[in-house]
């Protein structure tokens, strides 16, 4: 694919949609475009967080570890990142991400991407967001979870 084509995709992911042209292309030409085939995995829960990705087509299941075995608890949909939270917080990697199908990605190494949340604010905004917002749903979930014990 060509580079001008990678921007444009990054462009659609909302966590990069401030982020200006030139910078994007940077990005484009020092990640790696990455493809998964069905049942592939991208990263096992427990390794080192040693970069995100960027779902560009294709879907992801998220997967943790439980007493009975791995339980899905998310998908991933293309332009959604994946893999921030072992960066952000320096730990390892908090679930299993397995490719559904047929999948392509864009794996931004743990440099790259904080120098980018460094250089654009608005960037460090939105993963926050994309942060608050799983959070939230995990809380509701914990909540059904519970009420349905009781």
């Amino acid at each position: 694919m060509l580079l001008k084509d990678e921007v444009g995709m990054l462009r659609r992911v909302p966590l990069f949609s401030g982020v200006e042209p030139a910078k994007l292309k940077l990005l484009a030409f020092t990640s790696d475009r990455v493809s998964y085939s069905p049942g592939q995995i991208l990263f096992n829960q427990g390794d080192e967080g040693d970069a995100a990705y960027v779902i560009l087509s294709g879907t992801a299941d998220i997967l943790v570890d439980s007493e009975t075995g791995q339980i899905k608890v998310a998908e991933l949909e293309p332009n959604s990142i994946v893999g921030e939270i072992a960066i952000l917080c320096d730990v390892s990697r908090t679930a299993t991400v397995r490719a559904a199908g047929q999948l392509e990605a864009l794996r931004i190494r743990k440099d790259h991407f904080l120098r980018l949340l460094k250089e654009f604010p608005e960037m460090t905004i939105e993963i926050v967001r994309v942060l608050a917002d799983r959070l939230s749903h995990t809380t509701a979930e914990l909540a059904d979870a519970r009420n349905s014990k009781h």
